[in-house]
């Protein structure tokens, strides 16, 4: 496998291990992906990027529900 930086491929990595359902780590990567899928989020709608949907008479902003191992991205049409 290999990534691109800046536009270049990098050198081959040589992928050995992995994450295996059940392992202790794994609750807490995901932790750390969901957290920055909803920094992202919020910054997206901070950047008018992505436009929510507003709900009740307050009118609060909903752009993406997260609960478990699920998300779910709400916006305008």
């Amino acid at each position: 496998m290999s990534i691109l930086v800046n536009g270049c491929p990098s050198e081959e990595i040589n992928i050995q291990r992995g994450l295996k359902q059940g392992d202790p780590l794994a609750p807490f990567l995901f932790l750390l992906v969901a957290e920055g899928l909803g920094g992202l989020m919020k910054r997206a709608v901070e950047l008018n990027r992505f436009r929510g949907f507003k709900v009740g008479s307050n009118g609060i902003m909903v752009s993406h529900l997260q609960y478990a191992d699920d998300t779910l991205c709400i916006g305008e049409a």
